[in-house]
């Protein structure tokens, strides 16, 4: 599938890849210990079709045929997650293990996550001893794989995590703490940073994270408007950037934090070889409307000192997010700007979108739109040096059960079979290219 109008060519060395989660398309529950997602998904009503992962892609039991599909694909990396009940149970790390070695053997990078939100059931982020009981287990993990992975991340979206699971309660745990969850957010930023220490001390030279962030844009130029959507990008941005990045919390938020918040912030702030980005969107942000608003999916609470309003004169994805690549060179330049020398090289670790169909000419032009204002920032002086497709397959998309496609493969979650969608033979062809 050659391409009329190819993509700039991005420099040697770039990594190219595609991103999953454990929890996502593992499956094979009954081979590791519960998670809280499994408990969340056993209660009616949490999830959108009522479904489980408890089989999903049962990737664990065909990862064989999936290492095949990333070697036709032509990927340098995959960016895979370790699940934490998987390693609590009997045989532990034994199928990263396996996975581990045929990707080396299909001369593909294994890129693991080491939490990407399941939580193994019976700990809490509210506590502080799951932070300390995360680097023992990102310990374990670096025993046994650290011998061919090189390229590690600690945390995925902790923002998302925070955000969903423990204010909102839309997400595991399912909790409603509005502001109270503060404390979540701060376990799991010295979670990654005793993570870094555990890894450090293992021998890892390449540790990033991967963080969720996208520019806000105000409403309107009315002040009101203005300060909510400032707000809004202290809680979804630089909560989760000042304190890696600045080794400080914005705007006194640190005295809302628990336990010697100067101390942790050295933990926190270790350094970093890459800092990742998920991007999918831009928020648009006005001051707060009085009532209850239904945004993507998300119900946002009356209380809330901000809403979350549309963003008009778009293209939408099935999941109703607007499509606006520019937004990622926005946000890539903003954090070049806002940063400066303390923000090492970037990667984007996540960009997808979610559409019907095995023919998908929507995500191809997504992608493609995507890519290219990568590409803008690189000219711009961003230091970018990798980009991840979510996702691989579809697979269990969280509170939205199996309603939304990512997938550069299609699955059919009746029979389990893998199809590529053009948008896979669109992208193959993109790599070939950038290889020529």
């Amino acid at each position: 599938m050659a391409t009329t109008n190819p993509v700039p060519r991005f420099p040697d060395g770039f990594l190219w890849g595609v991103s999953t989660s454990a929890h996502q398309i593992e499956g094979a529950a009954d081979e590791r210990e519960a998670s809280v997602w499994d408990v969340f998904t056993a209660e009616p009503g949490r999830v959108r079709d009522g479904s489980t992962a408890e089989v999903a892609c049962d990737h664990v039991h065909r990862h064989a045929e999936d290492v095949a599909l990333l070697a036709g694909l032509g990927v340098d990396a995959y960016r895979f997650s370790v699940s934490w009940p998987r390693v609590r149970a009997r045989g532990g790390l034994d199928f990263y293990d396996r996975l581990v070695d045929d990707l080396c053997a299909a001369g593909v990078r294994p890129v693991p996550t080491l939490f990407h939100w399941d939580l193994p059931a019976g700990l809490d982020w509210r506590e502080r001893d799951t932070a300390e009981r995360f680097a023992a287990y990102v310990t374990e993990v670096a025993a046994r794989l650290g011998d061919r992975v090189t390229k590690w991340i600690t945390l995925n979206e902790p923002a998302e995590h925070t955000l969903l699971g423990h204010a909102l309660g839309l997400h595991a745990p399912g909790l409603k703490l509005l502001f109270d969850a503060l404390p979540v957010a701060h376990h799991q930023l010295l979670a990654h940073g005793l993570a870094v220490r555990a890894l450090r001390a293992s021998g890892a030279r390449d540790v990033g994270i991967a963080n969720s962030h996208g520019p806000t844009w105000a409403a309107s130029r009315e002040a009101a408007d203005v300060e909510a959507a400032g707000f809004y990008d202290l809680l979804l941005n630089r909560l989760f950037a000042d304190p890696l990045l600045l080794g400080s919390y914005p705007d006194g938020l640190g005295e809302l934090m628990p336990g010697d918040v100067t101390a942790d912030l050295e933990v926190i702030a270790e350094p970093l070889d890459w800092y990742g980005i998920n991007y999918y969107a831009p928020t648009r942000v006005g001051a707060p409307q009085g009532t209850e608003i239904d945004f993507g999916g998300i119900r946002m609470p009356a209380e809330l000192p901000f809403s979350v309003r549309e963003v008009t004169g778009r293209p939408v994805t099935d999941f109703g997010w607007p499509v606006v690549p520019e937004a990622l060179t926005e946000i890539l330049t903003a954090f070049r700007d806002r940063y400066g020398d303390r923000l090492p090289p970037v990667v984007v670790t996540e960009n997808g979108c979610s559409y019907e169909g095995v023919d998908d000419p929507e995500r191809i032009a997504y992608l493609d739109g995507h890519i290219r204002a990568l590409h803008r920032a690189l000219e711009a002086g961003v230091d970018v040096r990798g980009y991840f497709v979510w996702s691989l397959m579809d697979n269990f998309e969280w509170a939205e059960g199996y309603a939304r496609r990512f997938g550069l493969v299609h699955v059919d979650f009746d029979t389990l079979k893998r199809t590529p969608k053009a948008s896979y033979a669109w992208y193959r062809e993109l790599l070939r290219e950038q290889r020529g």
